[in-house]
């Protein structure tokens, strides 16, 4: 630790209130409570005579700090970035690549290029810094059964070339939010140093370029950022739960419910207006879709919805039910109940960053999570697994939207219940048992993939313990020719 604080990558324990309303930071680093829940700074112990400080005319004990956030400053971890000749030389990377019209980076994206073309004297500097911002929460020590819950902030620089940008020792870790339950929406509040060091680098510091042997002004912008579809609630403010859950349609969103699910059909939407599945029914809901796909809000067109939205961090969870049922994106609806039209939860703390209102690109969904559920729910139909999509609820649904009529539940004489007659995709325990011995037998290069006779189960005719990279190779490669 002392050889890291002298390297300049040292961090700050920041305490915060432990509801998630304030940090003791700022113009708050003195408080002895929470000037909004009014609870106290320090944990209460029992049996022990904590130190006490004089606050006023009153006498307050001081002792261990009931929730600390670990900040790790970002600006002196960019400075190092250019501090060696040939990281700084990989920083112009992004600006000297070769334009080729195919997208294998950030800076070959709409939304890089209509970023350069507003911020002109930003983006004429090749060393100006792009940041992807990451988060999402793990339990620590790999126990999924401990209840406490850690949520790191992680920073990708996209100077970078992407074979070295997705490297691990190319990340910044800039937060460690703990806690027994994420932060949720209250995110923001923990976002707090982090912003004020984004505006700072907004307008510039002074840095020492290794590449050129000369100081110079080092800007910073936050690109975007990127997470699964929970953590995109949290850090967007726009609720990912309910009939209206698809941020990029918004209040055009085409859902309703299901077999007991709520499903977002109207993807077709998006093809050529002359596409021949804009006119199939029975292939899809029943229905024929002639619409257009609808046009993402702009930066400056979610600031006026949100002012219609009123939010303060961490005062709204009732104390009855001290957090147990919070997930990443929970809070009470009752307190903006008279917001019919918007269903935004918060103004996001990002857009106190200037530039952030005009950014086409705010948010992004990683695909490997998106991959991994995909490939989870289409192996349990397909394997009649916990996770099949196929149930007797759905064949009812089928029947209620009058579609598919060879699914639905069929009587039989000998049988008290109704039955679900084979579909398309339904395999036999034969077949079952031959596609999992292809996957049993499989070998792959090395490096490609990992071990998956691993995760094969021929006794219970089921895939266990798949990785989000094994969702990955089997989707892109392996099913097809293993079906």
């Amino acid at each position: 630790m002392k050889i890291i604080k002298d390297l300049g990558l040292g961090y700050e324990k920041i305490h915060a209130c432990p509801n998630d309303c304030m940090l003791y930071w700022g113009e708050f680093a003195d408080e002895i409570k929470c000037h909004i829940c009014h609870t106290s700074r320090w944990k209460t112990m029992k049996g022990k005579e904590g130190d006490k400080i004089e606050k006023g005319n009153e006498s307050v004990k001081k002792g261990e700090p009931a929730k600390v956030m670990r900040y790790f400053p970002l600006i002196p971890r960019l400075k190092r970035l250019y501090m060696s000749s040939k990281t700084a030389e990989d920083m112009r990377w992004h600006f000297n690549r070769e334009d080729d019209k195919i997208l294998r980076h950030p800076a070959d994206g709409v939304a890089w290029k209509k970023f350069d073309e507003k911020y002109k004297e930003f983006s004429a500097d090749p060393r100006s810094v792009r940041l992807g911002l990451a988060s999402d929460g793990f339990n620590l020590y790999r126990l999924m059964n401990t209840n406490y819950n850690t949520w790191p902030v992680v920073l990708i620089p996209y100077n970078l070339p992407p074979w070295i940008c997705m490297k691990s020792a190319s990340f910044i870790l800039s937060l460690i939010i703990p806690g027994k339950y994420g932060p949720g929406i209250d995110i923001d509040v923990y976002l707090q140093p982090l912003i004020h060091d984004l505006k700072l680098l907004w307008k510039g510091v002074n840095a020492f370029d290794a590449y050129t042997g000369k100081y110079f002004n080092m800007r910073a912008a936050l690109h975007s950022t990127i997470n699964d579809f929970p953590a995109c609630a949290m850090l967007s403010g726009w609720s990912t739960k309910g009939y209206k859950a698809c941020p990029s349609c918004a209040d055009s969103t085409y859902s309703y419910r299901f077999g007991g699910k709520i499903v977002f059909p109207g993807h077709r939407k998006w093809l050529p207006i002359d596409h021949p599945y804009r006119s199939e029914t029975q292939l899809f809901d029943g229905k024929e879709e002639y619409g257009f796909a609808p046009i993402p809000l702009s930066g400056t067109d979610v600031l006026k919805q949100l002012e219609k939205v009123k939010y303060v961090y961490g005062t709204l969870k009732k104390a009855s039910n001290k957090r147990k049922n919070r997930g990443t994106t929970d809070i009470d609806d009752d307190y903006q109940a008279d917001v019919d039209d918007v269903i935004w939860r918060k103004q996001s703390a990002f857009f106190e960053l200037e530039y952030w209102e005009h950014n086409l690109l705010r948010h992004s969904l990683d695909v490997m999570h998106i991959e991994k559920n995909v490939c989870d729910n289409l192996l349990g139909t397909l394997l009649d697994m916990d996770k099949s999509r196929d149930d007797p609820e759905a064949r009812k649904a089928l029947e209620k939207k009058n579609i598919k009529p060879h699914l639905w539940l069929q009587s039989h004489p000998n049988r008290a219940k109704k039955y679900m007659p084979p579909a398309a995709y339904t395999m036999s325990n034969e077949e079952k048992e031959r596609f999992l011995r292809v996957l049993k037998k499989l070998k792959v290069p090395d490096g490609y993939g990992s071990n998956l006779q691993r995760c094969v189960n021929l006794k219970q005719q089921k895939l266990i313990n798949l990785k989000s990279h094994d969702n990955h190779i089997l989707m892109q490669d392996i099913l097809p020719v293993a079906f």
